[in-house]
């Protein structure tokens, strides 16, 4: 499998999962999740899966800023309904990392390890999104925004050749190339993008 280089070189997030320590998946209950994983997951790399990825990331940081994040004990609230603009997608990179999930999500053993009711769309928050933990109600808000992170001049009219299928097997690979590019300073200046509260 490959991919660009870049995507091993974020930094990951781990986390406690007390219901795979039970079954037995993970010893202690560490799990990792790497950007890789959310690409794996989504199916493709963009500034939306990047911007979703780097959200949990540092809002788990500074949610947790002295323990590892507890799997399962993460409330999520959207601002946006979940079929609004790309939220779903981010919704979904959330759930994958923090467990949380609205109503399709693992029901528990007995009254513990549920994900359900864990995620909350048109949320009355200032923000993009709100992580809140279970065990002390403390929460963050964040917000990302990509803007000034430049996109190359070459983008708009391969696009719009990408769009009515004209590419020419030259002109895929730079707009894959430049597309990537793009996400990976996406990544590497997350300070200029993301906003915690």
């Amino acid at each position: 499998m490959k991919y660009p280089t870049f995507f091993d070189t974020i930094e990951t997030i781990t986390l406690y999962d007390p219901l795979s320590e039970v079954l037995g998946a993970f010893e202690k209950g560490e799990i990792i999740f790497s950007y890789l994983d959310v690409v794996k997951s989504a199916g493709h790399s963009c500034p939306t899966i990047a911007g979703a990825y780097l959200m949990v990331r540092e809002g788990l940081k500074a949610l947790y800023p002295n323990a590892i994040p507890k799997r399962g004990g993460i409330k999520v609230f959207f601002k946006e309904a979940q079929k609004e603009g790309t939220t779903g997608v981010v919704a979904n990179v959330f759930s994958l990392i923090t467990g949380a999930t609205d109503h399709w999500g693992f029901k528990g053993l007995g009254a513990h390890h549920k994900r359900t009711d864990l995620m909350f769309f048109n949320a009355q928050i200032p923000l993009h999104v709100r992580i809140q933990r279970m065990d002390t109600d403390e929460f963050v808000d964040i917000a990302y925004n990509p803007s000034c992170i430049e996109v190359d001049p070459l983008m708009q009219p391969l696009m719009q050749k990408l769009l009515t299928e004209t590419l020419n097997a030259e002109e895929k690979m730079l707009f894959s190339r430049l597309w990537q590019a793009r996400v990976g300073k996406i990544l590497e200046f997350f300070d200029k993008v993301i906003t915690i509260k």
